[in-house]
């Protein structure tokens, strides 16, 4: 399944959004990678927002887990989504934002692979949206289960790609007027 095109007049292809799923402090005693973590997913919000793209957060249990990690937020609007449910899509009101918001691909990011991120993918495709896991942006307590599942996945017609892949896409030519910006971002955050 291709990433959408872009168009001529615009920086962020329609309907794209990028959803970052739980990516709380609470789990940074579980997550091996979790610095990691944060910089790729940092890296896909900057991007995202460059380029124009929705961002929205899921946060699973806040009151008990916390808030999103500070870093990974950045400016990005508030698009914030409390759930209680593994799946992004229990979170209340999500699924009409992305209504509104004309959404059909969703770029998806955050934690934890073989759990939230599976099922808010598996959702996400019984609701018929289009879906790109970036790998290099989701991670779990086991990379052996995030392993199995990202190729479960990709046999269901997820894209499983890494964020630069995916914006370099979107750029398509390094005289994109965003070139520059993202290049900068991308040193930032391989340089981390």
């Amino acid at each position: 399944m291709p990433i959408p095109d872009l168009p001529e007049s615009s920086d962020a292809p329609p309907g794209l959004a990028l959803l970052v799923v739980d990516v709380q402090s609470a789990f940074a005693k579980v997550i091996p990678e979790m610095d990691e973590l944060v910089r790729r997913c940092r890296l896909a919000v900057q991007t995202a927002e460059l380029l124009g793209i929705p961002v929205l957060f899921t946060e699973q249990v806040p009151d008990k887990l916390g808030n999103t990690v500070p870093e990974v937020k950045g400016s990005s609007e508030e698009r914030v989504f409390a759930k209680t449910g593994f799946s992004a899509f229990a979170a209340e009101g999500l699924e009409k934002e992305l209504k509104e918001l004309e959404i059909h691909h969703l770029l998806i990011a955050g934690l934890e692979t073989p759990v939230c991120v599976y099922q808010t993918v598996l959702d996400a495709l019984a609701k018929d949206f289009e879906v790109t896991l970036l790998s290099d942006a989701i991670t779990a307590r086991r990379s052996d289960d995030a392993h199995w599942v990202m190729q479960s996945l990709a046999r269901q017609e997820v894209n499983v790609l890494p964020s630069e892949t995916i914006f370099y896409a979107i750029l398509g030519d390094a005289c994109h007027h965003s070139f520059g910006a993202f290049t900068k971002l991308v040193k930032e955050a391989t340089s981390s």
